[in-house]
């Protein structure tokens, strides 16, 4: 059983984690009664945090907006993730985020314990991170399709089409996927009763996303949100501006796919000795730099813009040598 104060911390963490819980799952986490929920859920009231509770047998609690955060509670490995992701953000991205993020570490820095401020300072010194040239998005929409992913809130939304046609989208939310290059929605499309991934670049800010009510829960086929996004790029021949990217590698295949991510690239073998790598998806800068850490010789072979880039870049390094 814990003890009153540890419970506290325990109840409002929970709360915290998810957007509602019913008070039997609440007892049940804490190993309580729904009558201890109750009486702590008044407790953390009075302290002035805005918890919300739903009628009925269920119960269901949540943490309410209000005009104070409250206290986040996070442990070790959760605040040094948080730490450094906020540093990765900073690098850019995502509109108008980068101060903000920066801000944003100053303050938790300030507030980690000593032992817990040195391992992420360490973690910020040994870390660097390279701008991405890829499509920036405007993070309050990529907040709301959060959002709705995580309650189950069906959206509508005007989008833009690779021709450039637009139409209006009305749609239950499951996921968003990050490519390295650009950020995908994944979703149930309720007009064509199918699932469509949808560049979020091309989701305008205005007119904005408008939430239609709450919406199923699906599971994206196959169960992995990154792996389907992934396969429609395939399928689609990646992006219509920016094809595949292709390099050959002077080493085995069985080598180079023990060191590369087999989310983003396939390796394919040519010969004994060296092998073919691809980006699932459309080719981005980053795949260049990737691949000229890995310490092999390259032949850098379509499309025509990343051989053209891979020559600028020889050509920049050379003069500054």
């Amino acid at each position: 059983m814990i003890e009153t104060s540890a419970r506290l911390l325990a109840l409002l963490s929970l709360l915290q984690l998810r957007r509602e819980w019913t008070g039997s799952e609440l007892a049940d986490r804490l190993e309580v009664g729904p009558r201890t929920i109750r009486r702590d859920v008044d407790k953390l009231r009075s302290l002035g945090y805005p918890i919300e509770a739903a009628p009925g047998v269920a119960g269901g609690y949540r943490l309410g907006a209000g005009a104070e955060l409250p206290p986040l509670l996070l442990d070790e490995a959760e605040a040094v993730a948080v730490a450094v992701g906020l540093r990765v953000a900073a690098a850019g991205g995502l509109e108008g985020i980068e101060e903000t993020s920066v801000r944003a570490l100053a303050k938790l820095e300030q507030v980690l314990p000593d032992r817990l401020r040195r391992r992420v300072s360490a973690l910020s010194q040994a870390t660097s991170a390279f701008s991405s040239d890829g499509p920036r998005i405007d993070s309050d929409v990529l907040a709301t399709l959060a959002s709705a992913c995580r309650d189950g809130v069906r959206l509508r939304f005007s989008y833009t089409a690779r021709d450039d046609a637009k139409t209006r989208r009305h749609v239950e939310p499951s996921a968003l996927v990050y490519s390295g290059y650009r950020w995908y929605l994944v979703a149930f499309d309720l007009d064509r009763e199918d699932w469509r991934t949808f560049r979020i670049d091309r989701i305008p800010v205005s007119p904005p996303v408008r939430p239609e009510g709450r919406g199923m829960r699906r599971l994206v086929p196959g169960g992995d949100p990154a792996a389907y996004v992934a396969s429609q790029l395939r399928r689609n021949g990646g992006d219509a501006s920016l094809p595949p990217g292709r390099i050959r590698v002077h080493a085995p295949a069985h080598v180079m796919a023990g060191r590369l991510p087999q989310r983003r690239l396939t390796v394919t073998p040519d010969g004994e000795s060296a092998c073919i790598v691809s980006t699932i998806g459309p080719w981005y800068r980053g795949f260049l730099v990737w691949m000229a850490t890995m310490g092999e010789r390259l032949e850098v072979l379509e499309p025509p813009e990343l051989v053209e880039l891979a020559q600028t870049v020889a050509a920049t390094l050379a003069a500054s040598a």
